[in-house]
């Protein structure tokens, strides 16, 4: 199939919507990228975006590179690719990208986002999107390296016809990425879910990457009961997890990037607060609403919610790598 050449916007240019943007721009896609990080900015402006791992070495010229919205114009595609306490001013900044036929696709860990970014972007234009096993970091200003392109899935969030949803997978596609399309996108959100569940917490705590955790009987205890607990408040949603035993999948997953470091644990090593209430924070949430306990969840929140507690204030704690 071919495809035409798409107009697209990243908001939320870090690690994983650097690895979007290089693969776009090489497909032949204009790419604009935004980031709150000034220093990736002029850097990928001055010398190209720079992404390497999985996909290849590549350094690719991007149409414009920035820290605003202002001058894009309206985008057949726009990719929010922010860190879920960002979606907010993400989604009120994307105004002036979207125009009569734009797509937007919310891509955050956890829950919640697609709900908050309706509160300024028309829920009929929105697709909700789920990636994985990137294992994605920054490595400089310009500079990207991931490990994997394993899980890449969307689904409309509210009216969204199908024939835009596929052409908006179909920029995806022409990229390198394959792309699932979900109509339940409950299921395809909780699939996700439980592996950041599993690892992002943990890892945290304990440095290791999710190889060492699953290696570790101790680490991989707290990781494991995690999962249960939000495999169980799932179950309870009534949502369909198709993936057969969760623990065996989160396992094969999580072994196919053993020396990833979530992004959580990497905000975390540089100082910066990260999303513990959209991922392991959301399991307590919903348990006490469907008298689910979830007693490690609630532990690892509260313990890593307190050694960010202890964090340097910044002026802009967002103004870095995501």
């Amino acid at each position: 199939m071919t495809v035409r050449v798409a107009k697209v916007a990243i908001v939320g240019c870090g690690a994983m919507g650097s690895v979007y943007a290089a693969l776009m721009a090489s497909a032949g896609h204009a790419v604009h990228a935004v980031t709150l990080w000034a220093d990736h900015a002029a850097a990928m402006r001055e010398r190209g975006l720079r992404v390497e791992g999985a996909s290849g070495d590549r350094t690719v010229r991007l149409a414009s590179a920035g820290t605003t919205t202002e001058g894009i114009g309206p985008c057949d595609l726009v990719i929010v690719a922010t860190k879920a306490f960002d979606v907010a001013a993400a989604a009120r900044s994307c105004g002036p990208l979207i125009g009569p036929g734009t797509v937007v696709q919310t891509i955050q860990n956890g829950l919640g986002s697609p709900e908050i970014a309706a509160e300024a972007i028309d829920p009929d234009r929105i697709a909700v999107g789920v990636v994985g096993g990137f294992g994605a970091s920054m490595r400089g200003p310009g500079h990207a390296h991931h490990n994997g392109l394993e899980m890449i899935r969307f689904g409309a969030f509210a009216g969204l016809p199908r024939a835009a949803l596929e052409a908006s997978a179909a920029v995806w596609e022409s990229s390198g990425f394959t792309v699932s399309l979900f109509t339940d996108i409950g299921r395809m959100v909780w699939e996700k879910l439980i592996m950041n569940v599993t690892f992002s917490g943990t890892t945290t705590l304990t440095g290791l990457t999710i190889g060492e955790v699953m290696a570790d009987p101790e680490a991989w205890r707290v990781a494991r009961a995690c999962a249960e607990e939000a495999v169980a408040v799932a179950a309870a949603m009534g949502v369909r997890l198709d993936v057969g035993d969760p623990i065996e999948h989160i396992r094969r997953l999580g072994g196919k990037i053993p020396g990833a470091r979530p992004s959580m644990l990497l905000d975390h090593r540089a100082g910066r607060p990260g999303e513990i209430e959209a991922i392991n924070g959301a399991i307590p949430r919903l348990g006490r609403r469907c008298g689910v306990p979830t007693p490690v969840n609630d532990t690892v929140v509260a313990l890593v919610k307190a050694r960010e507690a202890a964090f340097p204030v910044r002026a802009d704690p967002r103004a870095c790598p995501a």
